[in-house]
């Protein structure tokens, strides 16, 4: 005899009354009661993000359009997918696999933009250099990030060959020899780039990662104390930065993007693949040369660039005879420090239109930029300068941005005044630091990542830095904000660069003291430095010192204030 079905549970409690019973039986999580919940991802709706997949689609779409330009050399996008296929194939022959770390030293030439996307083709790391570094973080970085290839241009061989000398495992080295670089220096490895590329397979088939979440990228911060960091970047957070970049710029379709920023500082923020993502052309240029620059603008038609601000410095001062004209309007981005009111209107005056963003390495490139408002344009150039001087709103794909006070995580008020760290959580966001899982967890304490840079917020929701923690100057226990004092120093018309930081005082404990580097040609003295800060800051933030010379940078134009605080720290 067959048994009865047992009733089903709502049935059952509907019997016995238990309305109440049966209602709470149906409260389940919003997934599991939604009518959608049965929807879920698969292979038809959702592929890994990767900054990799902009390749093949300009390579399918303008197979004959010129993707980069080095020299005489022209590649188009069907031979510049041809020859990362062939990167890839070639290091997958030579024993490289997923997860491994290729490191690269190499100037803005097309290895590096090849490397871009060839490496992450096998699902391997690039881990580009600093190549102003010395031997020792150079052997650090690699022993570090264990790389298992290295990738160096000839030019840098003083550098790469001691550092290799002190690993215990030496990578294989491939050495590019580039034809517009005739300088000393010798080959390292057994084989040159384009021999080792020609060994690949112009069709090898890669695959999108399984995790968009996985490592894509490792970049050493500059290690102003002990040895730097390794910052690692992710498959997603590399797609949204580079799409964040089109978007909050903009970069216009088929843009022709001049490398004048290096590809090894946070991979370019980005760029290389943003622009091939918009079809653009690459305009390698290995060294910031400004009347390179100007002949490079008028013969390619450069419609967009980025740079420090002594980028923008340097082509405000070339001469006039090593300049080019040019007929169209050069978008260019700058970061690290504010622009002064004086280089933007040189700027404009050359044909440039100024755009100032803020980032770090930690964030994969720019997070935020000062977007211009409506009207903007036709404020006075000092008003339109000291708006322009904000690191201004969050871009389109950062989920989190604020000032607040580091340890309470409560955003400061929006008057101008009030001062907090910048706050910054989402997408495009490091991974963390690699084998320093303290420092990453401190780095990201209460959901956010503390930059370590002190701001302001405007009424209108602008940021505006005023300094890193490490740079305030405390002087009689007021603080001073170095930014606010090198904005004055900018306006002098005798001050190429200028940089402030804080020198031992017994009585006052600090005081700002002033590094400038004078214009060529141009002379002042200490006093009148000073005097001219005075009349425009309250007397205690004007600077108590003044010391003339060239100022240190870095590859990327920054300047080395780490240095600059031991100068000070030296003065007697």
């Amino acid at each position: 005899m067959a048994r009865r079905a047992k009733p089903k549970p709502t049935r059952r409690l509907l019997r016995k009354g238990r309305i109440s019973e049966l209602r709470r039986s149906r409260r389940k999580t919003g997934a599991e009661r939604s009518i959608f919940s049965g929807l879920r991802p698969n292979a038809a709706n959702f592929a890994p993000l990767t900054p990799v997949s902009f390749l093949p689609r300009s390579a399918e779409i303008h197979p004959e359009r010129i993707a980069v330009i080095h020299g005489a050399r022209r590649y188009n996008y069907r031979q510049l997918y041809e020859r990362a296929r062939q990167l890839a194939s070639a290091l997958a022959g030579a024993g490289i696999r997923s997860g491994d770390t290729v490191s690269v030293m190499l100037p803005n030439v097309p290895a590096m933009v090849e490397a871009h996307y060839g490496v992450p083709m096998l699902g391997a790391v690039l881990n580009t250099i600093n190549t102003r570094l010395e031997p020792a973080t150079i052997a650090y970085i690699l022993e570090h990030g264990e790389a298992r290839a290295l990738v160096t241009d000839r030019e840098f061989a003083a550098q790469v060959a001691p550092a290799l000398a002190k690993l215990k495992r030496r990578p294989i080295v491939i050495d590019v020899d580039d034809a517009l670089y005739s300088g000393p220096g010798e080959r390292l490895g057994r084989i040159e780039y384009e021999e080792f590329i020609a060994k690949g397979d112009p069709s090898f088939a890669w695959k999108c990662p399984a995790d968009e979440s996985s490592a894509i990228a490792l970049n050493y911060t500059s290690g102003t104390t002990g040895n730097p960091k390794g910052v690692v970047y992710h498959h997603r957070g590399t797609f949204l930065e580079s799409v964040g970049n089109i978007m909050a710029w903009p970069l216009s379709p088929k843009p022709v993007y001049l490398w004048t920023l290096p590809m090894f500082h946070c991979n370019g923020w980005c760029f290389p693949w943003s622009v091939v993502a918009m079809a653009g052309t690459h305009v390698c240029l290995r060294k910031v040369d400004p009347a390179l620059i100007f002949s490079m603008i008028a013969e390619h038609g450069v419609t967009h660039m980025c740079g420090a601000p002594t980028v923008l410095n340097l082509l405000t001062s070339t001469p006039a005879e090593q300049r080019r004209s040019f007929d169209h309007l050069v978008d260019i981005q700058t970061g690290g420090s504010p622009p002064p009111a004086k280089v933007i209107k040189g700027m404009e005056e050359l044909g440039f239109r100024v755009t100032h963003i803020y980032g770090m390495t930690e964030l994969q490139g720019p997070s935020t930029l000062c977007v211009p408002q409506d009207g903007s344009e036709k404020l006075p150039l000092e008003e339109r300068a000291a708006l322009t001087a904000r690191q201004g709103v969050r871009y389109p794909v950062v989920e989190g941005h604020m000032v607040a006070d580091p340890k309470t995580l409560q955003p400061v008020p929006r008057d101008g005044k009030t001062i907090g760290e910048i706050m910054v959580r989402g997408n495009t966001v490091m991974l963390g630091y690699l084998k320093e899982l303290k420092a990453t967890t401190d780095t990201f304490r209460g959901g956010w990542l503390h930059t370590g840079d002190l701001a302001v917020e405007h009424p209108d929701g602008y940021v505006e830095i005023k300094d890193r923690a490490k740079d305030i100057i405390i002087s009689g226990g007021e603080n001073i904000s170095s930014v606010e004092v090198e904005i004055a120093l900018y306006k002098h018309p005798a001050v190429q660069l200028a940089a402030v930081v804080a020198r031992p005082d017994q009585k006052w404990g600090e005081t700002p003291c002033a590094f400038v580097q004078l214009k060529v040609g141009a002379k002042a003295s200490a006093e009148e430095i000073i005097a001219f800060c005075r009349d425009q800051l309250a007397h205690f933030k004007a600077p108590k010192s003044v010391v003339f010379g060239p100022l240190p940078t870095t590859a990327t134009g920054k300047i080395q204030k780490f240095v600059l605080r031991e100068r000070a720290r030296a003065l007697q």
